[in-house]
């Protein structure tokens, strides 16, 4: 699951959304801090106020990861793409296409939500942007297996730059999965992926409710799009 897919739940808690974002976060700016649920609840047990609610958000993060992972209809698609991606110029050996099938499906899950839902990501920015990037930095130097100095500068990078937004336009994204693909040191995807991304989002449209995480204190998507149109 991508940002929005983890978050668009908890808008109301910006700490604990904050918690969904933090693995995703670290793994960009820090990957040597890695957050392990076993440990984190030790330290949850003695935490409180903004440590706490951070915390909850993170096992959040990772369970609803393990769920998502796990579903046949994210292993479906993830092939599916990873297929489509296969055909593409110069990624028809090696892990890429199944690299690309796997995070794929996950940002063109956020570009469902931001479509079906009139100001979601707005107003999911709007919440992001009550946090100090600093205090999710100690909170996290608190919970994490060893501190960081690397994660206050990001959080900074993703309120400001709102990349999330750049899903909804399919030059843009590729834009951004090219700055993935420079990040793991994977060779630049060329235009025809475009294709793909377009060929890729009818898929996980049709599929989203089943990739969606909704138990008994979660909204559905339904109820977020009535609850955030206009």
């Amino acid at each position: 699951m991508n940002y929005l897919s983890h978050g668009y739940r908890f808008l109301d808690d910006p700490m604990f959304l904050a918690g969904t974002a933090v693995p995703d976060w670290l793994s960009v700016a820090d990957r040597g801090v890695r957050m392990r649920s076993k440990s984190l609840l030790v330290k949850l047990e003695n935490a409180s106020g903004e440590v706490l609610q951070l915390g909850k958000g993170i096992l959040q993060h990772l369970e609803d990861d393990q769920t998502f992972h796990e579903k046949e209809s994210f292993i479906i698609l993830s092939s599916q793409l990873g297929r489509l991606f296969r055909e593409l110029p110069g990624l028809n050996d090696g892990f890429r296409p199944g690299f690309l099938g796997h995070i794929v499906t996950e940002l063109l899950l956020d570009r469902v939500l931001m479509l079906r839902t009139p100001g979601l990501i707005e107003h999911y920015y709007d919440q992001m942007l009550q946090l100090d990037p600093h205090v999710i930095q100690s909170c996290v130097n608190l919970l994490g297996p060893r501190e960081t100095e690397n994660l206050a500068w990001f959080v900074e990078i993703f309120q400001k730059e709102r990349f999330l937004e750049d899903y909804l336009q399919f030059d843009r994204l590729l834009f951004r999965l090219n700055q993935v693909m420079k990040r793991v040191r994977l060779t630049e995807l060329p235009s025809q992926t475009i294709g793909v991304l377009e060929a890729g989002y009818e898929l996980v449209e049709a599929a989203a409710p089943e990739l969606l995480i909704n138990d008994s204190v979660e909204a559905t998507i339904q109820t977020v799009s009535y609850r955030y149109a206009g």
